[in-house]
């Protein structure tokens, strides 16, 4: 037996874990919120629907809890409408357990539905719409769209990861052996005497945390590489992936404005877009002298470092199943570096921003092979990284945008090369 609800516990919990409704107006609401707190994306367990109460601010700004309770009818009526919902509505079912509560009213209780986090994720099916997952995020139940969604499947085993599933499109043959011969001699695994052909069994894993490069189909028996691997030695990836490819783009000016500006488009593997990106950021990363300054003459206007974790975190961190590039953009002032898709799950932006966000990999089997193949940082360094190197070299801090589409690392200039253009355009 559950023990009673207490409100005042609820009242100091996670915003994402108890859902205020003084009247209940539309029964579906519960119902959507209580599939939500099943799919538990905020991780915190599950959570409550209190019915016939509010949540107000006392006069010290603290929270306290309005008591308004329903009549023995209306508590009849809603946890009947609740609970078919979440029976016939929501796929898989759910059975959230019900509690009402004593008010000091005697004609009125409030209705609490507790429902635990489950296994599985939920569809929710208004009268009038189509099935939908979603998910509590703050104080909001919302559809859980694009990278949430996938994200969302992926921890609850109903998909495997984007890098882990097989490319369907592809087979061995649209693999590069020798870029693959040369990536395995620089990690020191190959042995001449085995060949490559062990390497592509869908059988030999190079590490526990990584799968094999190749995935057989059960009927077929065909061997198709999995994402990564198309990734980081695919022959023509960009038929396979149509958004693994890289654009760099310089502009004279602070923005876009400027009517000449150079541009790249970089295909080929992961490992040959790293490669030719560090080359192209390298060439902004120069030096700015100051004979009058003795304590520093020589100011970079990037440190190398800060660009090439930036370029590579948007390389290893974005979402691959968005058909757009990934993008740096150099302006006279900063350079910007653009990755599709949102942050990781459990990557918060304020944490991010100060480099104490926790180690955390989208594509945990593509970053493996970038760190072994020393282009990446091991997991969790390379924010920190970019925040020590702007710092050290007197660069302002890097500012980070965060949207559920993107995300853009803006590293500004040295200030000793703003003044030198502005001396420029005197």
């Amino acid at each position: 037996m559950t023990d009673p609800v207490d409100l005042k516990t609820l009242s100091v919990r996670e915003s994402e874990q108890v859902e205020w409704k003084e009247n209940v107006a539309d029964t579906d609401d519960v119902a959507e919120t209580l599939s939500a707190f099943a799919n538990d994306w905020s991780n915190l367990g599950g959570g409550y629907v209190v019915c016939g109460a509010k949540e107000e601010k006392d006069e010290y700004g603290f929270p306290k809890i309005a008591i308004v309770g329903l009549s023995a009818s209306r508590i009849k009526e809603v946890e009947g409408k609740v609970l078919a919902a979440c029976r016939d509505r929501v796929s898989p079912s759910i059975a959230p357990l019900v509690q009402e509560l004593p008010t000091e009213f005697p004609d009125k209780r409030v209705l609490v539905f507790i429902m635990p986090a489950t296994r599985t994720a939920h569809l929710f099916r208004r009268r009038d719409g189509a099935g939908k997952h979603y998910v509590r995020i703050s104080r909001e139940t919302r559809e859980a769209r694009n990278g949430i969604l996938r994200e969302l499947l992926v921890r609850k085993g109903i998909t495997e990861e984007w890098d882990r599933r097989p490319c369907t499109t592809a087979t061995i043959n649209d693999l590069d052996l020798l870029a693959l011969r040369d990536a395995l001699q620089r990690m020191n695994v190959f042995h001449p005497d085995r060949g490559i052909d062990e390497y592509l069994s869908d059988e030999r894993s190079l590490s526990p945390f990584v799968p094999p490069l190749c995935f057989r189909e059960p009927l077929t028996d065909t061997f198709r590489p999995r994402n990564f691997a198309m990734l980081l030695f695919g022959r023509n990836l960009q038929f396979h992936i149509p958004g693994a490819y890289a654009l760099f783009s310089v502009y004279p000016g602070i923005d876009r404005s400027e009517s000449h500006a150079e541009r790249y488009e970089l295909s080929g593997t992961l490992v040959d877009q790293a490669r030719r990106l560090v080359e192209l950021l390298d060439m902004q990363s120069y030096v700015a002298f100051d004979k009058t300054n003795r304590a520093s003459p020589n100011a970079v206007k990037y440190p190398p470092q800060a660009l090439h974790e930036a370029m590579i975190n948007a390389l290893a961190h974005r979402d691959y199943e968005i058909a757009e590039p990934t993008r740096t953009t150099v302006f006279s002032d900063r350079i910007e570096v653009l990755s599709p898709g949102s942050l990781p799950t459990g990557v918060l932006i304020d944490q991010l921003r100060k480099g104490q966000s926790p180690a955390k990999w989208r594509n945990q089997s593509l970053a493996w092979f970038l760190n072994r193949l020393q282009l990446a940082q091991a997991e969790g360094q390379g924010i920190p990284t970019i925040l020590r190197s702007m710092r050290e070299e007197g660069c302002p801090p890097p500012q980070f945008e965060v949207s559920e589409t993107r995300v853009v690392c803006l590293l500004p200039a040295h200030p000793r090369h703003g003044l030198v253009r502005e001396r420029q355009l005197l």
